[in-house]
């Protein structure tokens, strides 16, 4: 059964946690760095971690730090898993499951994403309101493993109202301008065709991207609150007249990574506020 390779995985760092987490940040690119600006208390390399899959992508880290944010524990997976790298789908969302054996209920996703509205434009941050999956296999697919959650899930609301309002409200608070929209994953890796692009956006998406969405429903499998925002790096082919390449991403995510990183910690400060209040 691949879903026990999740509990072996756990048990092979279960002593090594520092403390229980209450929220899960994925680091997209553009925010790679961002444990570099965190009070660090612990690191597990994905190497240590029995059975664990390994990112492949050049300029993503491979780990996963713990610290305390704005006074919320968070554990952070420094470089994902993608589909494209030749892994399993469920190879692709053990980190996200993994994290919720861990402890976290809160999903913080993130990413850099291809825009394919015309009234979006490079560097605009997008929270992500709902997701399209296309041509990529569900991590669901196969026996259900009950420990984890029910064997046909609701996704209504996949992206949860209350967290997008607390985005809103951070967005407001540090002066960052907004987008909102729908993410669509394709499967990558090759970025998409000026034709492809005319059919997400005809799908009803907003931005696209190569992760993401599998993810998300991992986590809503298993009951997790989630929220997204996308970086959007570039407009998708055939928007503009210049190809694209990833060198071109990587640079437009680290040129916005500051004004991303702020607007990260704050939701993470009101989220831990808003908890707090509920309990």
């Amino acid at each position: 059964m691949g879903q026990e390779k999740i509990y072996r995985c756990y048990e092979s760092i279960r002593e090594r946690i520092p403390f229980r987490p209450k929220l899960a940040l994925v680091l997209g690119s553009g925010l790679g760095d961002y444990a570099d600006t965190v009070q660090v208390e612990g690191v597990i390399p994905y190497e240590e971690i029995t059975d664990f899959p390994r990112s492949t992508v050049e300029g993503h880290k491979g780990q996963f730090v713990f610290a305390h944010i704005r006074q919320v524990p968070v554990v952070m997976m420094q470089g994902r898993v993608h589909y494209y790298e030749g892994y399993p789908m469920e190879d692709v969302v053990l980190p996200v499951r993994l994290m919720h054996l861990m402890g976290a209920g809160t999903l913080f996703l993130t990413n850099a994403a291809g825009g394919v509205n015309h009234q979006f434009q490079a560097g605009d941050l997008m929270m992500i309101t709902d997701q399209i999956s296309c041509f990529v296999p569900s991590p669901l697919i196969g026996a259900n493993d009950d420990r984890l959650g029910p064997r046909f899930p609701d996704m209504s609301r996949i992206y949860d109202p209350d967290l997008q309002q607390v985005i809103r409200q951070a967005g407001e608070a540090l002066g960052i301008s907004l987008k909102e929209g729908v993410y669509l994953q394709l499967t990558g890796p090759a970025y998409e065709s000026p034709a492809e692009v005319r059919m997400v956006r005809t799908l009803g998406a907003d931005a696209v991207g190569m992760s993401t969405a599998c993810e998300a429903v991992a986590a809503n499998h298993m009951g997790m609150r989630i929220l997204g925002i996308s970086f959007i790096s570039n407009l998708a082919c055939g928007m503009t007249d210049r190809p694209l390449s990833h060198q071109e991403v990587q640079e437009a995510a680290d040129a916005a990574a500051p004004r991303f990183r702020s607007l990260v910690t704050e939701v993470i400060g009101r989220i831990g506020k808003m908890t707090a209040a509920q309990d």
